[in-house]
């Protein structure tokens, strides 16, 4: 068996950064944000009601005891009224087109 060599660690971490340095020099765009859902690519269809209020309930654990539709400069925004586990009830608002919470 081959002694530890952190010399060529180095190396490989030298030549990974270099890559990533030389893509910001020439102007490559940075990583596009990744959705809320794991496991699915970028949306192209509009977050069903039911998949929003699934995404805000394991996200805050609380749960959804109302759902509104509201359409502001023509996205779909569904406002969740929440109850937590404490009794407090706060609103959460999620945009249907990119399933982020707003």
């Amino acid at each position: 068996m081959r002694p530890f060599r952190p010399s060529l660690i180095a190396a490989v971490a030298l030549v990974l950064s270099a890559g990533t340095l030389t893509a910001r020099a020439y102007g490559a765009a940075p990583p596009a944000p990744r959705p809320l859902l794991r496991g699915t690519a970028i949306r192209r269809t509009r977050l069903s009601m039911n998949q929003a209020v699934m995404l805000a309930q394991r996200h805050f654990s609380a749960r959804v005891v109302r759902v509104e539709t509201q359409t502001r400069g023509g996205r779909t925004i569904y406002v969740l009224r929440m109850l937590d586990g404490a009794g407090r009830v706060f609103a959460v608002r999620v945009d249907a087109a990119t399933g982020t919470i707003l």
